[in-house]
């Protein structure tokens, strides 16, 4: 019984990782990573590249072998190291947890992020910028309902935050199946941020356009 049962935990705590990889994929692929568009270089969290779960060997553009979930966690627990070590002494310290989750997120260790994102916002809860942050991660690992749930607790304090909309939308419509949902925050984006650039508002306005003729297929 406890051989099937560590098989059984096995098993989940692969198709899990698997499921993670593959979400990254998804988004990577169409260049749409949840959470970036809007934010240019500000995270990391995409810079891996990484190829889907079920290649043997994956590779990047350059030609060099992606590493594994538990190779870039080894090297998110190296990078980490020295700032938790500096939370012992002061847990409190907001900034110093963004920058333990920027670093679990950057690697793709979703859940780990999530844990660091979580304990900043409760310290700073009118940080939009925060709301939406632990929205992505909580999305890549699988719990879509909370990731809506914390963008729109986010939007309460700025109901016009770009990436909060673009990021609802995008979870409404890959995590939630609702398409016309997806479509109507996409057009309350727009409507709300006249000020968007050019090329931000057309790519929005493509992926609206896509979305409505998905619908009608």
């Amino acid at each position: 019984m406890a051989n099937e049962s560590t098989t059984q935990a096995g098993v989940q705590s692969v198709w899990q990782s698997k499921h993670v990889y593959a979400m990254a994929v998804i988004f990577l692929a169409v260049g749409l990573a949840i959470g970036y568009l809007f934010r240019g270089s500000q995270s990391s969290a995409v810079a891996a590249q990484p190829a889907p779960a079920a290649k043997a060997q994956p590779s990047n553009a350059s030609g060099g072998r992606v590493p594994s979930l538990e190779e870039m966690k080894q090297m998110a627990d190296k990078k980490a190291a020295p700032l938790l070590e500096k939370l012992k002494t002061d847990p409190m310290n907001s900034a110093l947890l963004v920058q333990v989750g920027n670093i679990y997120e950057g690697t793709h260790q979703f859940k780990e992020a999530m844990g660091y994102f979580d304990k900043a916002v409760q310290l700073d809860p009118k940080n939009v910028a925060l709301h939406a942050q632990l929205a992505s991660c909580l999305y890549y690992n699988g719990d879509s309902d909370r990731a809506i749930a914390e963008l729109q607790q986010g939007l309460r304090y700025d109901p016009k935050d770009v990436n909060s909309l673009f990021n609802l939308g995008m979870i409404k419509w890959q995590g939630k199946q609702d398409n016309k949902g997806a479509v109507a925050v996409w057009k309350q984006l727009l409507k709300s941020n006249p000020q968007l650039s050019a090329d931000r508002k057309a790519t929005v306005e493509k992926l609206m356009a896509d979305v409505q003729m998905q619908g009608k297929s």
